[in-house]
């Protein structure tokens, strides 16, 4: 069943998302996209500015902002940490929007890459259309950056390379989400995650 979605009515951001940034900025300060140059944070941002577009927000946004905080690799540490910054919502957001809570940087491993997707894929159902949408934005970014570097003459197939996944794998999961956004979250965007998947897997 498709879940509620509330009508957002335009706000400016406050000094919260400022904070955030910063706050974002500071958790993957040195971290670059994997295997290039390009700084993390232009990931986040770009889930944001996504999420912003399609009427998420200060809230969601921030959510956007942190939805890799405590995955990599903060884990629950970081978690209690945003929620003690940012309030119960933004962190809620951010513990939905992760596929693992391990504290990595002290050590605690995380499950395998199949395990770990599976139990995502099977517990967006259940998630709300804001949490749903973050999700989404990231997706949707994530696989943006795949394609273009896929269709770039210096990276082409090199792309696949970049990942602990195998093709194959990396495929199967963009196309699961895929079929799992336009059942929840039917619209623009989860059609171009499926365009995109139907596109990477040409």
């Amino acid at each position: 069943m498709k879940p509620e979605s509330k009508p957002h009515r335009a706000r400016p951001l406050t000094d919260r998302f400022d904070r955030a940034l910063l706050y974002a900025t500071h958790v993957h300060g040195g971290q670059v996209r994997k295997r290039t140059t390009v700084p993390y944070v232009a990931h986040l941002l770009a889930v944001a500015a996504t999420v912003l577009e399609y009427g998420g927000d200060e809230d969601m946004a921030i959510g956007a902002l942190l939805h890799d905080a405590a995955e990599d690799p903060g884990g629950s540490a970081r978690l209690a940490d945003i929620r003690n910054r940012f309030g119960d919502r933004v962190a809620n957001y951010v513990g939905a929007c992760s596929d693992s809570l391990a504290n990595t940087a002290a050590g605690e491993k995380k499950a395998g890459w199949h395990e770990r997707k599976e139990k995502y894929l099977a517990h967006l159902p259940e998630l709300d259309a804001d949490t749903l949408l973050i999700s989404l934005a990231d997706k949707v970014h994530n696989a943006r950056s795949i394609l273009r570097d896929l269709r770039k003459h210096d990276v082409g197939a090199a792309v696949w390379s970049r990942f602990s996944a195998s093709r194959e794998d990396t495929l199967w999961y963009y196309e699961q989400l895929a079929n799992v956004f336009q059942h929840m979250l039917p619209g623009q965007l989860s059609d171009e995650l499926a365009d995109i998947a139907r596109a990477l897997a040409e």
